[in-house]
């Protein structure tokens, strides 16, 4: 929300109530944009709200977003990730003045074959877990909707994105790795790191917000060529084991190491993923301008302003004015 507004867009958001501690509370989001409190599982809010926004884009990122909660909350993570999808793109088919709508779903909406290599757009959905599962499926929804509703000439353009594993500054989700590294380093704890030779390719936030907005200005543009599906990941050399990120993340913030405790098997997640972001580079001009060390020096400068009493507005801002700073530079297939 912060970038659209620097851009000078007008912001109407739909989301659940803030938890007490989120950016959205610390940033103080609410002052700033049209916010409404609701659950996109009840059909009718989200058509009350398209109605009253009466947007030119759309970007349809609410979700149940974590694989271990997906265990414990099936019947949640299917209604919102995948009825929640359906209803976004439903109330979208009677926005007049709608141009184009991005839709977020997940590196793991892919069949994971646990292989070394990156999976490509044309790549089969899958997923093992319920999260994964319901990301699949909310892509077999959006391409439903996009060849059935938004097919004719005229018609406002839908895209999929899929990111890699975001992490950034202010992000406080539990059983994530950055925010439970972070929760230990503030409290002058060792982390406690569950899985570290699981292989991610981790991503700055902002790295995938740039893809996003890219995405949004050529559908808005009636590039129609662009209404599909696009990985937007990190280079190679970022994809890196969690220890990797637990060794460098403490090490910045300078403590003295991490523990990886006995615990009994938890369920299923997946140990080595990848993407193939050759499509976006080709048609987009879109690279990662942020490498892996600069987006963790970012998050633990982010934090560390916080926990010293900085503004998470004003810290958040300036981050974002660095990377679209670089970001407009590198984009060197498009003039923006």
């Amino acid at each position: 929300m912060l970038w659209l507004l620097q851009m000078g867009a007008r912001v109407t958001g739909l989301a659940l109530a803030a938890e007490d501690v989120s950016l959205f509370r610390q940033a103080r989001i609410a002052e700033l944009v049209d916010h409404v409190e609701g659950d996109i599982r009840d059909l009718a809010t989200v058509r009350a709200v398209v109605e009253r926004a009466d947007p030119e884009v759309v970007f349809h990122l609410a979700a149940q977003p974590l694989v271990r909660l997906s265990y414990e909350a099936p019947v949640e993570t299917f209604a919102t990730n995948v009825q929640g999808t359906v209803h976004v793109l439903d109330a979208c088919r009677s926005a007049p003045s709608l141009r184009a709508v991005v839709c977020i779903t997940s590196d793991k909406a892919y069949e994971n074959r646990e292989w070394v290599w990156p999976y490509r757009e044309t790549d089969a959905m899958g997923g093992h877990d319920p999260y994964s599962a319901s990301k699949g499926a909310a892509e077999l929804i959006i391409a439903a909707y996009r060849r059935s509703f938004f097919s004719a000439p005229g018609a406002p353009l839908v895209a999929s994105v899929r990111a890699g594993n975001v992490i950034g500054g202010g992000d406080w989700a539990q059983d994530r790795l950055i925010p439970d590294i972070i929760r230990a380093l503030i409290a002058g704890q060792r982390p406690l790191i569950r899985n570290p030779a699981a292989i991610r390719p981790w991503q700055h936030v902002l790295e995938a917000l740039g893809g996003y907005l890219l995405i949004a200005e050529v559908l808005a543009a009636g590039e129609a060529g662009a209404a599909d599906g696009w990985n937007f990941g990190p280079a190679d050399d970022d994809t890196q084991p969690v220890n990797w990120i637990a060794d460098r993340m403490v090490g910045m913030w300078g403590a003295d190491g991490w523990d990886c405790p006995a615990v009994p098997a938890g369920p299923h997640e997946a140990s080595i993923l990848k993407l193939d972001c050759a499509k976006a580079r080709a048609f987009l001009g879109w690279r990662p301008v942020w490498g892996l060390d600069a987006a963790l020096t970012h998050i633990v400068a982010w934090h560390k302003t916080i926990a010293a009493g900085g503004d998470a507005r004003a810290v958040t801002y300036s981050q974002i004015t660095e990377y679209r700073t670089l970001f407009h530079r590198f984009q060197t297939g498009r003039s923006r």
